[in-house]
């Protein structure tokens, strides 16, 4: 970050706001009587209005970083986060921030005791995983996302923007051992969580349940009994869908992975290949939705 910290502050205010423009220029007046032609790219209200639509450039980018490293005040680095955030979302810059040395900084406000800024954070580092290699960058922190998902208030902002990170950080197989771990703790957080909550754990479950490298994990998983209401047929659909996949994708798993039954009463296994289950896979055979009906067909003959 050296670069960055040769940059003015002036500058970088003027990208996060305003009032913190103002602010930060009263503090730097005297260092930038030392620079010359440095000027801002780009006006406070166009970055920060939310309709900001062109890709920044590296400058604004160091200026951003340098000035998230060294502020303390919640106010200016939740602005630079969503600032940087939105950013993130163009392929451009996410491989400048990763140049700049950009993850870290922002990785390390996931460790902030305010929610929000916490929440930024974890909203910057879901954009930035989009690409695989950041995803190298950004696999240090998923211990600490997971853990954090799992004791956040249930269903809160934080809550919710770590499990899209974890979502992204598992759509291919090279990151999901990272959640070995943690399996029967999100299967408890399936069924306690509601709304989107529920939907993005599911997200992240039917992830898991592609690779046959963790299929064994997720069968040995102790998961309360309860996991087998998701099989009704009243269940909304964007959830019942997803829970057959998850039985879909297990199921195609077990044809190319070695599996070391028996396991244990109580486990995943157990609920999946019960009776109990069997009833309820019969019963969505019959169910209103073509999507539904085909996707327990498929799973029926493997009773």
């Amino acid at each position: 970050m050296g670069s960055a910290r040769t940059a003015g502050w002036v500058a970088a205010g003027l990208i996060v706001g305003v009032g913190a423009g103002f602010y930060l220029y009263r503090l730097s007046r005297g260092r930038q009587r030392t620079k010359r032609g440095v000027r801002p790219s780009g006006s406070a209200e166009d970055l920060t209005n939310g309709s900001y639509n062109d890709v920044l450039n590296a400058e604004q980018l160091r200026k951003l970083l340098y000035l998230l490293e060294s502020t303390e005040d919640p106010i200016i680095t939740e602005k630079a986060l969503v600032t940087l955030g939105n950013s993130a979302a163009f392929s451009t810059n996410q491989a400048i921030i990763r140049e700049l040395g950009g993850i870290p900084i922002i990785g390390s406000k996931i460790n902030s005791p305010n929610h929000s800024i916490k929440e930024k954070a974890l909203n910057a580092l879901n954009n930035l995983s989009v690409n695989v290699e950041n995803q190298i960058k950004i696999k240090v922190f998923v211990s600490r996302v997971c853990e954090d998902v799992l004791s956040s208030p249930p269903d809160s902002a934080a809550q919710l923007a770590g499990l899209r990170l974890l979502t992204n950080m598992t759509v291919t197989n090279a990151h999901q051992h990272l959640l070995s771990t943690a399996v029967a703790d999100l299967f408890g957080l399936l069924l306690a969580a509601n709304g989107n909550t529920k939907v993005q754990v599911l997200k992240l479950l039917v992830n898991l349940s592609e690779n046959p490298a963790m299929t064994e994990g997720l069968l040995s998983a102790q998961v309360d009994a309860s996991f087998l209401s998701l099989f009704d047929g009243h269940v909304a659909q964007e959830i019942l869908l997803r829970v057959l996949t998850l039985f879909q994708n297990i199921n195609n798993c077990l044809r190319v992975e070695a599996v070391q039954p028996p396991f244990p009463e109580g486990s995943l296994f157990s609920l999946l290949y019960g009776e109990e289950c069997v009833q309820k896979m019969k019963a969505l055979v019959n169910h209103h939705e073509v999507d539904v009906r085909e996707k327990a067909v498929t799973i029926i003959p493997k009773f």
